[in-house]
């Protein structure tokens, strides 16, 4: 585990000199040296897996997972991705209005999802489709909020994942009310106890609110894990833009223990937000994690990431891929043969054709949506302006369909 009165040295990209705040964006050496300086994520990183497929001891944060457990991750990955991309070709396709890729970041998604147990409680942002996924939230159900039909169509009490946060780090905020509310229902101390888990990115800890959800958190002694997925980006700033020391190490300045991990690592992320959940549930909360490890692809549809990163980094990144580690392992080791990839390569082409087919055949929801589940039990202000704008809808010649 990282030590939190261990002081960081100043990394390499320093030398050449940080982009000043007036500056539009860093020059072609400073993001090589701040790649450089950082793409091994510094000597506290927890790694189980390597870039290689090689399994290596940790002495804090092992783990014993079998070659089902193994299997079940690398399907876990590949199904997620495989959803993933087909979503990305439906956005281009005119089927979705914006799409928020994950690519990537399946092993830090997949990872901290399995690690939850059935009564803990997700709060994600907008990109987690990987811990709905382990949630039992379909991908089917996410396809409302990116086509502009619903704000998310899955029952956040029945599968313990919230419904998507689009303010950045809003939803460290609700986390840290949550864990509260745990910690005073007297839900915490044992190891039976709940735990709170809340997603965001790298670009999110300069946000007010995530400071303030730590703030609360550890003040009340929330069983609550932040888990920041690094993916060195926020939008087009790079990570120097948002911090000078390693995120891990904020957590410090609160009061409570930061570990950077892997984040392409499945089995360290498994092993540590295991780790780290146990300790809120039992009262030792809260707990930061950051996740190292990249974003593939654009941070939205929306995005061109072609203008302001370079091409060498994507390619010294494409290396760590988090799947393919796993396939490497699975092979080297013997526990999966050419049958179970071929398997899942059929139970991937599955999963994209009726992801497509669900989108495509969704339907447009009526005049009335908008209305509903504004509260919780009718409100006869929003009824009355419900009638009226139905009424007025309809008297349109062709019934308001136009």
């Amino acid at each position: 585990m990282s030590s939190p009165d261990k002081p960081s040295p100043r990394s390499d990209a320093a030398s050449v000199g940080a982009p000043s705040a007036g500056e539009a964006k860093p020059t072609a050496e400073q993001v090589i040296a701040g790649l450089r300086a950082t793409t091994e994520g510094g000597e506290d990183l927890v790694q189980l897996l390597t870039p290689e497929g090689e399994r290596v001891q940790h002495p804090e944060f092992d783990i014993e997972v079998s070659a089902e457990d193994l299997r079940g991750l690398y399907r876990d990955m590949v199904l997620v991705r495989r959803a993933d991309r087909e979503a990305n070709a439906l956005q281009r396709q005119g089927q979705l209005g914006i799409w928020v890729p994950l690519l990537g970041q399946e092993a830090a998604q997949i990872g901290a999802g399995r690690a939850m147990r059935a009564n803990d409680m997700a709060f994600p942002s907008y990109r987690e489709h990987g811990v709905a996924w382990c949630c039992g939230v379909d991908p089917t159900e996410l396809l409302g909020i990116f086509r502009g039909t619903d704000q998310g169509s899955w029952d956040p009490r029945t599968t313990n994942f919230h419904l998507y946060t689009i303010v950045i780090g809003n939803q460290c905020l609700n986390a840290a009310g949550y864990a509260m509310g745990q910690r005073f229902d007297g839900k915490v101390g044992d190891a039976d106890g709940e735990a709170t888990i809340v997603f965001f990115g790298d670009g999110a800890t300069s946000q007010g609110d995530v400071h303030e959800g730590m703030v609360w958190a550890a003040v009340y002694d929330a069983p609550l894990v932040f888990y920041c997925q690094n993916n060195q980006w926020a939008i087009s700033e790079p990570l120097e833009r948002q911090t000078r020391v390693p995120l891990y190490q904020r957590a410090r300045g609160y009061g409570f223990p930061g570990i950077r991990v892997d984040g392409n690592d499945v089995l360290a992320c498994l092993a540590v937000t295991r780790w780290a959940l146990d300790e809120c549930r039992t009262g030792n909360g809260p707990v930061l994690i950051e996740a190292f490890t990249y974003r593939m692809d654009a941070h939205t549809t929306s995005d061109d990431p072609t203008r302001y990163r370079l091409a060498d980094e994507l390619e010294a990144w494409k290396l760590k891929d988090p799947i393919e580690r796993v396939r490497v392992h699975l092979v080297r080791e013997g526990m999966a043969d050419q049958d179970y990839f071929d398997q899942v390569q059929t139970e991937s082409d599955e999963l994209a054709a009726r992801f497509r087919d669900f989108c495509v055949d969704m339907p447009n929801p009526g005049p009335e949506r908008i209305f509903s589940n504004v509260y919780a039990e009718e409100s006869s202000q929003v009824a009355k302006q419900r009638d009226q704008y139905l009424a007025y809808h309809a008297s349109f010649a062709d019934g308001g369909d136009h």
